[in-house]
């Protein structure tokens, strides 16, 4: 099966690289590149649901999808909720696992991005002062410059220099702009 989805891969102008086992790949999972996991539910050692987890723990941001025999509703449940982005049947048709891969890579672009992006605010916030940390916090909270200084014991023209330097420090050009940055990096 391995071999025979390679070749579809490979003849389709994918490139796809194969390991013997769940451990295999996992052994190699410092080198993987950017792409997509396909896996089947019974393999020897760990089953494609308990690598699917796996991955999840470790936070490998790669799309799975799960290929099996003997698909049913608690199966395809379980999947999804070890962080499987989707599950095909054998025997499965060639254009269904090559569209289910394109849209897993198409996926799996976007949340490598998003994360990208992620990363990037939450060293930018990280950047901050504690004060301005704490000015920031007020102004996701929507409360008036006022109101901040009130709460902090500083005066609103201070309160307005470290929401300025907040602005410089995230590079953000809009109140807005400011308040996704945080909400991206969970702040």
């Amino acid at each position: 099966m391995r071999d025979s989805l390679a070749f579809l891969l490979t003849t389709s102008g994918l490139t796809p690289k194969t390991y013997e086992s769940a451990h295999a790949f996992l052994d190699a999972l410092p080198e993987i590149e950017p792409g997509c996991i396909v896996t089947d539910v019974r393999m020897p050692d760990m089953s494609g649901l308990e690598l699917s987890r796996r991955l999840k723990e470790l936070n490998v941001p790669h799309p799975i999808i799960v290929i099996t025999g003997h698909g049913d509703v608690p199966l395809a449940v379980e999947a999804m909720k070890a962080g499987v982005v989707d599950f095909l049947e054998k025997p499965f048709d060639d254009d269904a696992m090559l569209g289910a891969i394109r849209s897993a890579l198409t996926e799996g672009a976007q949340t490598s991005h998003a994360q990208e992006e992620r990363r990037k605010f939450e060293a930018m916030l990280a950047a901050l002062s504690p004060r301005e940390t704490d000015v920031l916090r007020g102004v996701i909270a929507g409360k008036q410059n006022k109101v901040i200084a009130y709460e902090l014991g500083i005066s609103a023209r201070t309160v307005e220099v470290y929401r300025a330097n907040v602005m410089t420090k995230t590079g953000a050009a809009s109140l807005s702009e400011l308040v996704r940055m945080a909400l991206l990096a969970g702040f």
